[in-house]
């Protein structure tokens, strides 16, 4: 049997929200408008590009009438705001010890193909997965099961884990039918209590007791 684990990106392995906070307010700073305080930012996060421009575009008094034209504009600050972000500590140790106990690795993320290369470049992180899926590599993106499952398919997996720190992670691994391994110290904006999950931890060196301990056909 091939067991996979398949991660989130923004919030569960980097850091990115400093970032995410910097190209929203350089978007508000071409329209001549003040920036937000990080943690506003941070409740946009989570359902991809369209949505977070929602977020933003309901907060602020940028136009809604000029939409595909902010979209570009964010996408472009998004792309180059890749200088604070940071890997998450003992990430990258957990990533070997993974690898070396014979575990496939993916990346299911609603993060947009161009930033998310931009990023995975800038921290050298695209060597680890098996399997990237991204914000747009499908029609529809997480909580839909959908991306999730072509990770665990394209990795020929038939036992697998999903790991993420929000609640759109825990829904998307309850919809497709995995176990949901949840790190508490991402990107949030409920109780842990409140967001389903089989485990949750908050150092990453308890993951791979945590996945051999998870691992379940699907």
């Amino acid at each position: 049997m091939t067991p996979a684990v398949v991660f989130d990106l923004d919030g569960t392995l980097i850091d990115s929200l400093p970032d995410i906070a910097a190209a929203a307010n350089a978007l508000l700073a071409d329209h001549g408008l003040g920036p937000l305080p990080q943690s506003q930012v941070g409740g946009f996060v989570g359902m991809g590009e369209r949505v977070f421009l929602d977020r933003l575009i309901a907060a602020t008094a940028l136009d809604a009438n000029e939409y595909d034209t902010l979209m570009a504009a964010f996408i472009a600050h998004y792309k180059a705001s890749t200088g604070l972000t940071t890997v998450f500590p003992g990430a990258l140790d957990m990533l070997v010890a993974l690898k070396a106990e014979g575990y496939k690795i993916g990346l299911c993320t609603n993060k947009p193909g161009v930033p998310l290369a931009a990023v995975l470049e800038v921290l050298d992180l695209a060597r680890w997965f098996n399997v990237i899926i991204a914000g747009d590599t499908l029609p529809v993106r997480k909580p839909d099961p959908a991306p999730l499952r072509m990770a665990f398919d394209r990795m020929g997996a038939t036992k697998g884990l999903y790991v993420g720190d929000s609640d759109v992670d825990a829904e998307t691994a309850q919809r497709a039918g995995v176990p949901f391994a949840f790190f508490t110290e991402g990107i949030r904006t409920k109780p842990v209590e409140d967001i389903p999950h089989d485990r949750a931890f908050d150092c990453f060196g308890d993951l791979p007791a945590i996945c051999s301990e998870l691992m379940r056909p699907f």
